[in-house]
């Protein structure tokens, strides 16, 4: 990692010629217009953010941009995991081409997830690739989706099925603006940071289990939080970034989590992203007991430290039930995890023991499901 101590911190993601930098701190918002202006002068910017989060923090990254004179054109989408979609797309890319940005002009993404996946997507096909500056206002795409270049939408079929792709330029990740999420959006977005120490890093895991109300409170544990987080995951998609190899160990949880989102028709309202990854990771480690794979005593651990900080961990924690194990394994099968009709999961021999498994049978994950389901 690059840069730490208490206040900030700045981790450098490898990728050749396509190598950016992942800056973390507190009001780094006022400051983005001066490190965009630094890295790609001369450019013009079009800011995609949804309706929520342009009440918060447009006027800020506004005035920062016009202040190292940067003409800005805004676009605001509606909030939710719904404007992932074909129309909200078009409405974005049309928002481009109506400001007359050209190639070397940038998109940036201001909000969660959902914004930064949405508006990445967009600059990856807009003009055939056009650059794009993640600014991340929740924690889950601070830690996760802001970085390592995945973007796409959802469509009928399922979660992010349809994508490219496409690194951004810089990431600015303002620790400050996390203060204005709500409890249950910081959750969820805290469910990636221990995804982190899960996959490979069990004294990530072990410091957050003694951290991680310090990590919610803010100051220098949640920049150490979000650092470690960031640099975990710059090191895997330096080592695989079309996702050939290990980097599919960052989706621990996701397969399940997916489905879940799928069978709730992503209603946020009932479930988030970060939530269904929660119940995932909890349920990727008891599958992993059940196969004989880990000790009970892990799956225990990993479901106490979820529910400590306030998350869901089992089916029966989401409002409205469920369909049958049955259309569950549908959705999972439909996840882009499939490689040709056979499941895979990420599962483990422990707490940071992560690893791929292909070919699990569907006996095996139907009958876990009808197990987890009565639970």
């Amino acid at each position: 990692m690059n840069d730490v101590n208490a206040a900030s911190a700045k981790v450098h993601v490898s990728l050749g010629a396509r190598s950016y930098d992942i800056l973390i701190g507190p009001d780094l918002l006022r400051r983005a217009g001066a490190e965009i202006a630094r890295r790609l002068p001369g450019v013009r910017a079009a800011i995609v953010t949804d309706a929520n989060v342009a009440e918060n923090h447009l006027a800020t990254l506004q005035g920062s941009l016009a202040d190292a004179g940067i003409e800005a054109t805004a676009i605001t989408v509606a909030p939710g995991e719904r404007s992932k979609s074909f129309a909200t797309l078009e409405e974005v890319v049309s928002g481009i081409l109506d400001a007359r940005l050209e190639r070397g002009d940038i998109v940036i993404p201001l909000g969660g997830g959902v914004v930064g996946d949405l508006a990445g997507f967009a600059s990856g096909i807009v003009r055939r690739g056009m650059h794009f500056v993640q600014a991340p206002t929740s924690l889950l795409a601070q830690v996760d989706s802001s970085v390592g270049g995945k973007t796409g939408i959802n469509t009928a079929h399922g979660k992010n099925l349809v994508g490219v792709f496409h690194q951004p330029q810089l990431v600015i990740a303002d620790t400050a603006v996390l203060d204005t999420l709500s409890p249950r959006e910081f959750r969820a977005g805290y469910a990636e940071v221990a995804k982190y120490g899960l996959i490979d890093r069990p004294e990530f895991f072990a410091w957050l289990e003694k951290n991680w109300q310090a990590v919610f409170a803010g100051g220098s544990e949640r920049v150490e939080a979000i650092a470690q987080s960031c640099q975990a995951k710059a090191d895997v998609v330096a080592r695989d970034e079309l996702e050939k190899g290990d980097r599919a160990l960052l989706n621990l949880g996701h397969t399940f989590g997916h489905a879940l989102e799928a069978a709730t028709g992503y209603d946020s309202a009932r479930l988030v992203h970060g939530e269904g990854v929660a119940i995932g990771m909890a349920l990727a480690h008891r599958f992993s007991t059940q196969l004989n794979l880990a000790s009970p005593d892990d799956a225990e651990r990993v479901e106490a430290h979820l529910a400590a900080v306030g998350l869901p961990t089992r089916l029966s924690d989401v409002p409205g039930g469920l369909p049958g194990a049955e259309q569950l394994l549908t959705y999972i099968a439909q996840d882009k995890k499939v490689s040709r009709g056979a499941l895979t999961f990420i599962l483990t021999r422990g707490v940071g023991q992560s690893f791929v498994a292909k070919d699990v049978p569907t006996s095996q994950v139907l009958s876990f499901l009808e197990g987890a389901l009565s639970q």
